[in-house]
Parts: structure tokens; C-alpha cells; sequence
């Protein structure tokens, strides 16, 4: 590559990219050569050289707008195309994307809700906008061989407690205030959206078969799930699902709980270690 077409190229990335427009972007400027503009970008009595790239930085935020659209659909509802707009355009100036990938461009939308004036008339706008970008991490986590029920099955129930074992990657924990699952669930159904009362929870947000799902969770499943985070053994996952209850409906409990996560594919077994030399 030649020295005069990368200046070309990191010219125009920053113009299509500037945050207030090509013009502004043009008057920043400070090592344009004679000619300025006009002397590499080739214009005509149709389009001017400022005008030709102005197009492009159009189609760069609406490309931006669209994928938001795309990731961010309940919040989109909620808000509707102008809030919308305007919240993408603001939050674009404070986090404009740093990869080659668009994947990762609204990975702090509900950051930036937090602290948003749109919260004054939805309050549950940032809840809403990280479930659903959990949502997203989690279809796009790592697959993992998932503990079966067969395998556990397999192990002598006097030797359970001993299982080692964790959530899988595809899976994500959320601490909410507002119950958005059912706004979300909403969008998804294409129903009517109503406001979600104030409720503070946790949702567990997982993948099964290339589907992802999500539920509130409470109590010592809640508390379970987060030790899970970790390698632990299936002994202090029952000590979190078993706390403040009887043995007999300790009992239950784990039972009922464990072939839940079987069944929702959300448990594996930590690889063996290699034997060491």
C-alpha cells in the first residue's frame, strides 16, 4: 500500500466517521493538501467531493442504526423510531465502535441508558436493554458438552456429592429491577407490550439447541447458579439449594432443581487435567 493511499484511506475513515458530520470533520483537518478535499475525492456538478463522502457517512450510521434495530428490538418498541434514533446517535458519540466487527457496536447501550433522561419516562429501559444484549453474548458464547442425565446416572448416588461441575459458557446471570422478561417475551410474541412493574430479581438466561432462553430465578437456585459461575462440586450446590429448608423438602428441592438443569442443558463437567510429567 502505498503512503498516499493509506493517508487517503485514514482521511476518509475519520470524515465518515466524525461525529459531527463530514463538514466538522473537515475543519479539524490540519494536513489536507492543496486543493483540500476536492484534490482526492473526484466531484462533479452533480455531488461536490464533501458531498460524495457525506453519503457514505450516512450509510455507515444508518448501517450502525440498523444493527441496533436488529439487537435491541423490545427497546426499540418501547421507545419508538425517534426516541430511538436520537438515543442511538447520542450514545454512538459516546461509544463509538472500536472493532471490525458491528457485533460488539451496542455492547454498552444499557450503560448508557443508566444515566439516560429517557429513564425519567421509562424506568425499566436499561433493564430491558441488558437482557437483551445478554440475550445476544449468550447465543454467541462457546458451545460446551453438556452434563446428560445418563452420565449422572451412571455415577453412584453415594459418590454424587463429589461431582465436580459448572454452568456452561452459554449461559449468563442478570441482577434486574423491573420484570422486562415479560416486555421482552412481548416483542417476541409480536403482542402488545404493557409497563412492567418494579420487582427486583435475577434472570437466568441460557442456550439450548441454538435457542436461547431466560427465566426468573430465586432463592437457593438463584444462589446455586452463582456459585456454579465457578467449578464446584455437586456437594455446595446442594448446601445453596438445601439452605432454610427441611431435609425432606431439602430433598425435593435438589431433585426437582438438578432435573431441571439436566433437562435445560446448563451444566457440564470440567475437562480432566492432562497428566503431568
Amino acid at each position: 500500500m502505498t503512503a498516499r493511499l493509506k493517508s487517503i484511506q485514514s482521511l476518509l475513515y475519520r470524515l465518515i466517521t466524525a461525529p459531527s458530520g463530514v463538514a466538522e470533520g473537515l475543519a479539524l483537518e490540519r494536513s489536507l493538501p492543496a486543493g483540500g478535499l476536492a484534490s482526492m475525492i473526484r466531484g462533479d456538478d452533480r455531488l461536490s467531493a464533501e458531498q460524495r463522502v457525506d453519503i457514505y457517512a450516512n450509510m455507515y450510521f444508518y448501517r450502525l442504526l440498523g444493527v441496533m434495530n436488529e439487537d435491541y428490538p423490545a427497546t426499540a418498541a418501547v421507545l419508538e423510531e425517534t426516541n430511538f434514533h436520537n438515543l442511538i446517535t447520542g450514545y454512538l458519540l459516546a461509544y463509538p465502535p472500536a472493532e471490525p466487527s458491528v457485533a460488539g457496536a451496542g455492547r454498552y447501550l444499557a450503560d448508557f441508558l443508566r444515566a439516560h433522561p429517557l429513564r425519567a419516562e421509562f424506568p425499566f429501559v436499561a433493564d430491558l436493554a441488558a437482557l437483551e444484549r445478554a440475550t445476544i453474548e449468550v447465543f454467541c458464547a462457546a458451545d460446551a458438552p453438556i452434563l446428560e442425565a445418563s452420565q449422572m446416572n451412571k455415577i453412584p448416588p453415594d459418590r454424587w456429592a463429589a461431582v465436580k461441575m459448572r454452568r456452561v459458557p452459554a449461559t449468563a446471570i442478570l441482577e434486574v429491577q423491573w420484570k422486562v422478561e415479560e416486555v421482552l417475551r412481548a416483542v417476541e410474541g409480536k403482542r402488545r407490550w404493557i409497563e412492567p412493574p418494579r420487582h427486583e430479581h435475577r434472570i437466568l438466561v441460557w442456550r439450548r439447541n441454538s435457542r436461547v432462553n431466560y427465566r426468573e430465578i430465586a432463592g437457593g437456585e438463584a444462589e446455586a447458579l452463582a456459585v456454579l459461575r465457578r467449578t464446584v462440586s455437586f456437594g455446595r450446590v446442594c448446601e445453596k439449594l438445601a439452605q432454610d429448608l427441611s431435609d425432606e423438602a431439602a430433598a425435593a428441592e435438589i431433585s426437582r432443581t438438578l432435573a431441571r438443569w439436566l433437562a435445560d442443558g446448563i451444566l457440564m463437567r470440567p475437562a480432566a487435567r492432562p497428566p503431568e510429567f
